[in-house]
């Protein structure tokens, strides 16, 4: 069992946009169902107004700004078809994610996927990463609320055995950096398509490529420091 004393006991991966680069293909696929069954307009603005945000919510904001008058779980399943057949084609993954997947791996640090994606989505993306790289997956439809608010982590956390402030979690929007933070856990940003504003978790990195375990051991370690001090 991981040594809950440990400085970084395990890492907590979001998916979209921090491992792998879909974010684009939600959009696209956003931009598809307002066309086919939706009288309002779709924007980029709108796009990035989901991004991180659980399934249900970011259909309920289709409803209303796409005017689809389609039940909700209609909505989110119309979402994962159109990315899931885009992932089968490809899976985009983010600069540097699957280097650090592995290093993490050879350094005996486990990890967690915490996404809002639902769980259909998850099973499609994983065959595609190295058996193991993940210990659990929270998916967002094992959860009864979703990021921003605390639960995804604090599960992940409980599904490892270790306390959330042993944990860094890794994230790519606002949304899910409130998500981690609020649960406990060290926060690394990496924002990709929409900016995380500063104070909104407690490390900020232009990429992951080139980055290690024991960088992260010594961010989690500089910023618990912070924090406690």
């Amino acid at each position: 069992m991981t040594d809950l004393h440990s400085p970084l006991a395990a890492v907590l991966w979001d998916m979209d946009g921090t491992l792998v680069d879909t974010e684009d293909y939600w959009i696209a696929r956003e931009f598809e169902i307002v066309a086919e069954h939706g009288n309002g307009a779709w924007t980029q603005a709108h796009g990035h107004a989901l991004v991180g945000r659980d399934l249900r919510d970011s259909a309920r904001y289709m409803a209303l700004h796409g005017e689809l008058q389609l039940p909700i779980d209609d909505i989110v399943h119309l979402l994962l078809d159109g990315v899931i057949e885009r992932v089968r084609q490809r899976v985009p993954w983010r600069p540097g994610a699957r280097e650090l997947l592995a290093d993490l791996a050879a350094a005996g640090i486990p990890c967690a996927l915490v996404t809002m994606s639902w769980r259909r989505f998850v099973d499609a993306l994983l065959p595609a990463l190295p058996v193991g790289s993940f210990t659990t997956v929270v998916a967002g439809d094992d959860v009864s609320q979703g990021k921003p608010h605390p639960e995804a982590y604090l599960t992940a956390a409980a599904r490892l055995g270790v306390l959330p402030q042993h944990c860094l979690a890794i994230e790519d929007s606002p949304t899910g950096a409130r998500s981690a933070h609020a649960a406990g856990c060290v926060t690394l940003t990496v924002p990709q398509l929409v900016p995380i504003p500063a104070g909104v978790g407690h490390h900020q990195l232009p990429t992951l490529q080139g980055l290690y375990a024991e960088q992260l051991r010594q961010i989690h370690r500089s910023c618990v420091s912070r924090v406690v001090g």
